[in-house]
């Protein structure tokens, strides 16, 4: 379970943020997710409980915001939504896509006191 190990990212993103903006604790956190980054959001949420107890962030709300992945087709230029890394190009069928959004994971906002 890899969220895991992304909460726990997503924790020491938010202490060095805590430290720089000076404040003392998170009351929701809004994460955007690509569809394509392989990130599970009911195993994000999960992991945030646990990893979050006992932090600055505990108690914290977890808002996940899913973004779409976004693909260029060589073969007719055209930019197109996918929904897995190997779909195809709805206008001519192609599978030379090119990832260009949607496979990354970003703190979006934190609301903090």
């Amino acid at each position: 379970m890899h969220e895991m190990s992304l909460c726990e990212s997503v924790l020491q993103i938010i202490e060095q943020q805590a430290k720089a903006q000076q404040f003392a604790k998170v009351k929701t956190v809004w994460l955007e997710i690509g569809a394509l980054s392989g990130v599970e959001p009911e195993a994000m949420h999960f992991s945030f409980e646990v990893v979050m107890q006992g932090s600055l962030a505990d108690q914290a709300r977890l808002e996940i915001i899913e973004m779409p992945g976004v693909a260029w087709c060589m073969p007719c230029g055209c930019e197109v939504l996918v929904q897995q890394l190997y779909d195809e190009c709805p206008h001519c069928g192609s599978h030379q896509l090119q990832i260009v959004d949607g496979d990354q994971m970003r703190i979006k906002e934190l609301e903090v006191e």
